[in-house]
């Protein structure tokens, strides 16, 4: 990190001198044969003196190097989330009508949460809890589980049972099922199969259908597009979560995603 703030302050004030320099040759007088030529001669006593005058006033105005470091930063924010904004447009069909993706909570919600995970993250079983919080405590919210196995073979394994439980129509209790279990293997996953109802030995089948990774592989092109290189991610509206946030975050922001379709929904009736 020091490193590369280090490689940022030098690229500053890198560009502070150029800019110092030129403004320096228009105002005395060498505006002119520099619009002539795009590469005028600059002698090496003449560059040390811009540079030394350079270095003496940065050092006695630092704020300029700080103000400078700022501007840079929010550029590359609005540049970040500008791209942000166009992959999100751009995958939204993936996002919100992929077929083969699971879905809870209100099938009809206004707000959907879009949700990145693996089984056999720590951090995923512990939101678990709160995104089904969040179900109980909003009733107009839709769920979409998007499988995101990037923890090995063992992920991948508890990916095709849930995918497997979702062709029989039982995805939601063998997510839960997965999320609370310590130990994921065949083992397992017949008990919990036999435990939510379901064709243990159709499970099983489907498990080792090709299709599985197809799917898997959709999520994780979706994931690259959108930036989401980590469990659990979270997709809603026009914001990407990362990380396990606490029940008062997620509501906030379904809050503020349902206020913001509102209001957009409002100017569009009225032509604004």
């Amino acid at each position: 990190m020091a490193h590369r703030n280090t490689t940022r302050l030098t690229t500053l004030m890198n560009r502070v001198a150029r800019r110092a320099v030129l403004a320096w040759m228009l105002g005395s007088g060498m505006g002119g044969t520099y619009a002539q030529s795009p590469a005028p001669v600059i002698a090496p006593e003449q560059r040390q003196a811009f540079e030394q005058l350079i270095r003496e006033y940065l050092l006695n105005n630092p704020q300029i190097v700080i103000e400078a470091q700022q501007a840079l930063q929010a550029r590359e924010q609005g540049a970040k989330e500008e791209r942000l904004k166009l992959a999100l447009s751009s995958s939204r069909d993936a996002l919100y009508n992929d077929p083969d993706s699971p879905v809870g909570g209100n099938s009809k919600g206004d707000v959907t949460v879009v949700e990145f995970f693996d089984y056999r993250c720590g951090f995923c079983k512990r939101v678990a809890g709160t995104v089904a919080e969040l179900v109980a405590r909003d009733p107009n919210v839709r769920v979409i589980y998007k499988e995101f196995p990037i923890l090995g073979p063992n992920s991948i394994y508890a990916t095709s049972a849930a995918l497997a439980a979702h062709r029989q129509g039982k995805y939601v209790a063998m997510h839960k099922a997965l999320m609370e279990s310590s130990v994921i293997d065949e083992v397992a996953v017949k008990k919990m199969a036999q435990q939510t109802g379901l064709d243990t030995q159709r499970l099983l089948a489907d498990m080792h259908d090709p299709a599985m990774l197809r799917v898997t592989d959709k999520t994780f092109q979706l994931a690259q597009v959108l930036g989401i290189n980590g469990t659990p991610g979270f997709v809603i509206g026009e914001r990407v979560l990362p990380g396990a946030v606490d029940i008062d975050a997620l509501l906030a922001v379904v809050a503020a995603e349902r206020k913001r379709v509102a209001t957009a929904s409002d100017r569009a009736r009225s032509g604004s």
